[in-house]
């Protein structure tokens, strides 16, 4: 899509260049430039995300940000989520002398509901 991008401008561009509108070509260089960058910040970030998945006596917590994975495991006896209903800050699961951050990717006002889910997955699977 990029690539359609430039060869249009710069066709376009070119076009204009080439009647004596010789200042147009540099600022369509600037603006491939610009939507270059803009694309390139994005695809570093398109991937970002949270999963949290609970395998038998594991809680697994992975965080990817601009290609950075963060990974988690915690004994879910032992998993501590905090904070309590009505907040609407980051959700922290602690447990063992580690803890992360989840809830960056749900809005504010649903980060409760998100811990009540995990709460109760890890109590359904005491039996």
């Amino acid at each position: 899509m990029y690539a359609s991008l430039c060869v249009v401008s710069l066709g376009i561009a070119g076009f204009f260049w080439w009647q004596g509108a010789t200042l147009v070509m540099p600022f369509v260089w600037l603006e491939l430039l610009v939507v270059g960058a803009a694309f390139s910040v994005y695809a570093r970030h398109a991937t970002d995300g949270e999963r949290i998945v609970l395998q038998g006596e594991q809680l697994l917590v992975e965080l990817e940000n601009a290609g950075h994975l963060e990974r988690a495991e915690f004994n879910r006896q032992w998993v501590r989520v905090e904070p309590k209903s009505g907040d609407g800050s980051l959700i922290e699961v602690s447990g063992q002398g580690r803890s992360v951050r989840v809830g960056r990717h749900v809005r504010p006002e649903l980060r409760p509901a998100l811990a009540r889910e995990i709460r109760r997955a890890l109590r359904g699977c005491n039996g």
